[in-house]
């Protein structure tokens, strides 16, 4: 997933978007913004090839999504539960 936020960067980026509207995370105990961070200080691994996602295809998407987001949620999103140990338990910040 590290590798994915790192070739994908706006996708990511849109993600955490729809995490923050919607108040609900990415995956069960852990959300978008906490990998996006993780990516960023904690030296994951160099992601090689970075898709820019700056074509009409990326822009009508991100569009599609926002307008989606105005609308109501179809149900409650639940919040994940927290596993208790946080994402960076044992990294050095390599920044």
């Amino acid at each position: 997933m590290l590798l994915s936020v790192g070739r994908r960067p706006r996708l990511a980026d849109l993600y955490a978007e729809v995490e923050q509207v919607r108040g609900d995370s990415f995956r069960a105990g852990l959300r978008i913004t906490d990998l996006i961070r993780h990516a960023n200080t904690c030296g994951a691994p160099d992601p090689g090839v970075v898709c820019p996602d700056d074509g009409p295809e990326f822009t009508a998407l991100q569009e599609q999504v926002r307008e989606t987001l105005k609308k109501g949620p179809r149900k409650e999103p639940e919040m994940a539960r927290h596993s208790g140990r946080a994402l960076c338990d044992g990294c050095t910040d390599h920044n």
